[in-house]
């Protein structure tokens, strides 16, 4: 005996679907022989979570085309909402705009908004709009373009079946963007307005989850059932969600979160308010709320700290010059740092990165400097400076700040907390704050007699 799906009955008996039904059709070769590693499933679910849907169902197929018409006809019958994520570049082996207008049986034809989109991203590249690449404005007739701010194929969407349907790039951070600015808020106007869900996000630096559910539960016992705690482990940052689905968790969360932001202290960074901002951009805010240039002295970190800053679109009202001095020659040479204070220091040294410091500061007449030196390894080590020992220092001219850390971490992890950890320095910096980072107190390395 056959079973007809739940969208079917409810359907046919006219009851409001209280939650509506979300697939996922994931498609590629390199999915299926684990070439790559499937993280935008991940992804969608956690921003359908935050509209207050879940995914219940996800498909993953090869490139083959009869399967990808089998599995939307079919997936469409079953569903309100189904996401097609890859399959739409130029190669023979993209097939999403094929199986699309074969499962739904309309004619494929060149939309002229997705050729105006190609166009201007192959202008703007000074790249050659050939044969393949208009393969990609070749799509299923009465679709509705969705915008790829980032990428040359853009997305598109149809109804059929009284399904909603959004086919999407495989690439992860066209995805992202696609489905915050366009895709997510589409479907959220859609949902019922008496959908209680609403999610409060915290940027955090310096405290790992199991210190952060630590200090919670030591803090804030009886945090209350009505309020779901998440996190979400990042590199640099740490995102703590807040969520409540009903009217008592809304009226608890005002009061509850100004208990944990009291907790957090200054390891809180920002509640994130539209698209997350980075270390750098929030320490750039504060510099420029106050009419300050900062400068960079770095030995370990190659320069990434100059590099976040200059991330950042407007940077150069702050940031005019930063200085990569990997060997002790070249900080004598483009810092002043003096021979006898590395020959009788080292290299790795609070007395180094102090002249460091100072030797950038005096060289840009910046306002503010951080200067890192440290052992990355993993070869260099020694007894009283192991691999992971870093020195920093950081302040302005008269009023430099230093620290001594030790980070195990393998060389690439080591450089980007260095990172992070001296952009969050001058950010505590900035705002005056006087508090130990976690940071700090689980990582500080004796300095040397």
């Amino acid at each position: 005996m056959s079973t007809v799906p739940l969208k079917q009955v409810n359907d046919l008996i006219n009851v409001p679907q209280k939650t509506p039904i979300v697939q996922l059709l994931l498609t590629g070769n390199e999915l299926m022989t684990g070439d790559i590693v499937d993280s935008n499933s991940a992804l969608m679910a956690e921003l359908f979570k935050d509209i207050g849907l879940s995914i219940q169902r996800k498909v993953t197929v090869a490139d083959d085309l009869a399967m990808l018409v089998n599995e939307i006809t079919y997936m469409t019958s079953i569903s309100d909402i189904l996401i097609i994520n890859g399959g739409l570049g130029p190669t023979i082996d993209d097939l999403t705009a094929q199986a699309l207008a074969l499962a739904i049986d309309v004619e494929l034809i060149q939309h002229p908004q997705a050729l105006t989109h190609l166009t201007n991203w192959c202008e703007q590249r000074g790249t050659e709009l050939n044969t393949p690449n208009l393969k990609q404005t070749i799509l299923p007739q009465g679709c509705n373009i969705i915008a790829n701010k980032n990428g040359s194929a853009v997305g598109f969407s149809v109804r059929f079946q009284n399904c909603d349907i959004y086919c999407t790039p495989g690439v992860p951070h066209e995805l992202k963007t696609m489905l915050n600015e366009e895709i997510i808020p589409a479907i959220a106007n859609k949902l019922p307005s008496t959908s209680n869900t609403d999610i409060t996000r915290l940027q955090v630096f310096g405290l790992g989850e199991s210190s952060l559910q630590k200090m919670i539960d030591e803090q804030l016992p009886d945090w209350p059932t009505e309020i779901e705690l998440g996190f979400r482990a990042g590199m640099p940052l740490l995102e703590v969600k807040l969520t409540t689905t009903t009217k008592k968790g809304a009226i608890l969360k005002a009061p509850w979160l100004k208990k944990l932001t009291h907790t957090l202290g200054d390891h809180l960074i920002a509640e994130i308010n539209g698209k997350p901002k980075t270390m750098a951009e929030h320490l750039l805010d504060l510099l420029q709320q106050d009419g300050l240039k900062i400068t960079t002295a770095e030995s370990c970190t190659g320069g990434l700290i100059a590099s976040k800053l200059t991330e950042v679109s407007g940077s150069s009202m702050c940031f005019e010059a930063g200085f990569v001095t990997y060997s002790n020659a070249m900080k004598t040479a483009m810092i002043d740092v003096s021979p006898t204070i590395l020959a009788t220091n080292g290299a790795v040294s609070e007395a180094v990165v102090i002249a460091m410091a100072k030797g950038a500061l005096l060289k840009s007449k910046a306002d503010i400097a951080i200067a890192v030196s440290g052992i990355a390894g993993p070869n260099g080590g020694s007894e009283d400076k192991p691999v992971g020992t870093v020195w920093l220092a950081w302040g302005s001219l008269n009023d430099l700040q230093t620290q001594c850390l030790l980070l195990p971490y393998k060389r690439q992890q080591f450089q980007q907390f260095v990172t992070a950890v001296g952009l969050d320095l001058l950010r505590r910096y900035q705002q005056k704050s006087t508090s130990v980072p976690n940071y700090v107190s689980e990582r500080a390395f004796p300095k040397p007699h």
